[in-house]
């Protein structure tokens, strides 16, 4: 049994916290507002779930999700996570997080910023390309036909593997898709960003097998 802890708690967060649960992961949430304002979702979730603190959360994951938007990144607790590998679901919006200049000019990735900031820890980017209604739905055992994979990028072998093995658990396979540099593939606006999985006015979403997610990477242009 995995626990992952959860720094944010919203609508990706809480779908990963569900499927993490119902894997037979145990689950500790933080959010930025405190772990009274989760005792619904706790409750929902069941014993296996427990709301804490950002840096309790982080303390006590073995995987830890940061889900939070992204001109929040330097508020992520550093030193609870030092050795820890980081499932980086952020994507940078201006319109909500502000002009950052070194991402509008592309000098680095959002990815990248967040794994200067965590310097001990392994980042890896993960769910941040699919929509929280289809990231829930489309989950499938390993011998479902119809199993979805999911983009991950990261500079470090053993926790992209890590991140590989935890989605195969929530019903998920993944697509290597490179280095924390290259996460710029999976990030708004690319093809792997939505789309494959089918139209957000559809909860129940599309299936996207491997050689789609290969097939929209390799379309990505800057």
């Amino acid at each position: 049994m995995t626990t992952v802890g959860f720094i944010g708690s919203g609508h990706i967060g809480g779908t990963v916290a569900r499927l993490s649960v119902a894997a037979g992961h145990q689950v500790v949430l933080s959010n930025s507002r405190g772990p009274e304002t989760l005792k619904d979702l706790v409750a929902e979730l069941g014993p296996l779930a427990r709301a804490a603190t950002g840096p309790e959360a982080a303390q006590a994951g073995d995987l830890v999700v940061v889900s939070i938007p992204f001109h929040a990144y330097a508020s992520v607790p550093a030193g609870p996570l030092a050795g820890k590998v980081v499932l980086d679901t952020c994507n940078y919006y201006p319109s909500r997080d502000g002009q950052i200049a070194i991402l509008d000019e592309r000098g680095q990735t959002s990815s990248e910023l967040l794994q200067q900031h965590l310097k001990g820890a392994s980042v890896v980017k993960v769910f941040n390309n699919i929509f929280s209604a289809h990231l829930l739905s489309l989950s499938r055992p390993a011998t479902a036909a119809d199993r979805s994979y999911l983009p991950i990028s990261g500079d470090d072998a053993a926790a992209k593997a890590a991140v590989t093995e935890f989605l195969d658990s929530i019903g998920y396979g993944a697509v290597d898709a490179g280095s924390l540099a290259a996460s710029w593939r999976q990030e708004p606006g690319t093809p792997v960003y939505g789309p494959p999985y089918g139209e957000f006015s559809d909860p129940q979403g599309t299936p996207a097998g491997q050689a789609a997610i290969r097939q929209a990477l390799e379309q990505a242009s800057r």
